[in-house]
């Protein structure tokens, strides 16, 4: 990371006045983790959705560029790495956790890493957890805890990845025997998270090479870097594997249409041939039914009742036969 020259180092912050509403978190590395701590003990300082008043202090307190802060929070900012004089600003990309009401439809964020001599400051738009699952390695420094954020958001495309799989299947299922669009347009979801995802990894991928080649600058030791190099491995196989779902996917999308469009015009073929049926069955007895001079006696007599019945059903009945018979 790029050393201190004019600018003084920006200084700890002291603990937000009571009864203010904060959304903080401080931790420090103790024991190989991260344990929640005083504000003037931590080591790194998370802010989820940010307020105003919560940017004014992160550019004054920690002299943060406004619009790299503002890339932090930009869910299509691309990733990207810059030195500034007392810090370095890591933007990567990561998945946001899924809700039912995106339909879906798997979004995308970014998130900022500020790092400074002894300390990160992160940035995130949204409250999901900042550390969560585990990681193959110890955390002992601040670096450890930059390779625990990018390997956390590696692991959440592989699960987005894994869920899109899930879901595809399911959707094909219900595709095949279904007649509206509404799984289509599930699918249509599914294939526009890819392409987001795509181009997110691609965006990661190129920050994690610059990161590499500027790894002493950042302040990573033989172990980190190789560690940095173990997660740019995994990124690529992810990456890989996330081309090859999408062109799955949308290769077979025109197919799925075919086959709900197929569904459809086979109910409205059947519903055309009960139609004929009833239809015939409505002449026969229509031609008995009108008032002219029947070949059958009337009087008095229900047996000729039951003869229209028998000729109308047997009208019927033979529209099903040819439609078995010619296997229409």
């Amino acid at each position: 990371m790029a050393e201190s020259t004019d600018n003084e180092a920006p200084k700890r912050e002291a603990p937000p006045p009571p009864g203010r509403p904060t959304s903080r978190s401080f931790f420090r590395i103790e024991g190989g983790r991260l344990a929640v701590c005083p504000p003037a003990e931590a080591q790194v300082i998370v802010y989820n959705e940010p307020t105003i008043d919560d940017e004014a202090e992160l550019q004054e307190l920690y002299n943060i560029d406004y619009h790299t802060l503002q890339s932090s929070l930009d869910p299509d900012e691309l990733s990207r790495l810059e030195f500034e004089t007392d810090h370095a600003a890591i933007i990567f990309k990561r998945p946001k956790s899924f809700h039912a009401q995106d339909n879906f439809l798997l979004k995308l964020t970014s998130t900022g890493v500020f790092i400074y001599d002894d300390y990160l400051v992160i940035v995130m738009p949204d409250d999901s957890p900042v550390f969560e699952g585990r990681v193959p390695f110890v955390v002992e420094t601040v670096q450890d805890v930059i390779l625990r954020l990018l390997y956390q958001s590696l692991a959440h495309f592989e699960g987005h990845l894994k869920a899109i799989s899930m879901l595809s299947d399911s959707l094909e299922r219900r595709i095949i025997t279904s007649m509206e669009n509404t799984y289509l347009l599930n699918m249509f979801a599914l294939e526009k998270s890819l392409v987001y995802i795509v181009n997110a990894i691609g965006a990661n991928a190129a920050l994690f090479g610059r990161m590499r080649a500027a790894a002493e600058k950042l302040g990573f030791d033989r172990d980190q870097t190789g560690l940095l190099e173990d997660i740019i491995i995994e990124n690529k196989q992810c990456f890989r594997r996330t081309e090859i779902y999408t062109q799955v996917v949308g290769s077979l999308m025109d197919a799925r249409a075919s086959i709900v469009s197929h569904n459809l015009n086979h109910l409205i073929k059947n519903f055309t041939i009960i139609t004929i049926a009833l239809m015939l069955m409505n002449l026969v007895v229509g031609i008995f039914s009108m008032n002219v001079m029947l070949p059958l006696p009337s009087e008095e007599r229900i047996w000729p009742f039951y003869v229209i019945l028998v000729l109308s059903g047997a009208a019927a009945a033979s529209v099903f036969y040819i439609w078995r018979l010619k296997k229409w």
